[in-house]
């Protein structure tokens, strides 16, 4: 069975980061970057310290804002990302939450 090219379709996923990652810029640097990379979704903080986002687009640009999450801006401390594949919902834009 063929079907589109490799890496053709949208892909979406939840990005968990937990460290010192709010106060530092993170979803600020998150929305542009995302942007940049022509990836959709929004970015919020949780009461729980974390910073979470969901991102949305081709999976190489998908891909590069998840590694970029793994460092984050140069205050923050990123101790661990988790990462959740999710169905794609065709999102437009990106917003901070």
């Amino acid at each position: 069975m063929s079907g589109p090219p490799a890496g053709a379709d949208p892909v979406r996923v939840r990005v968990v980061v937990t460290g010192r990652v709010q106060g530092v810029w993170f979803r600020d640097t998150c929305r542009e970057r995302a942007r940049r990379e022509g990836v959709a979704g929004w970015v919020r903080n949780r009461p729980d310290g974390a910073v979470e986002a969901e991102l949305e687009g081709p999976p190489a640009a998908v891909a590069r804002l998840v590694e970029w999450c793994r460092e984050g801006p140069p205050r923050a401390r990123v101790d661990a990302v988790e990462v959740t594949d999710l169905p794609p919902r065709g999102e437009r834009g990106f917003r901070v939450r």
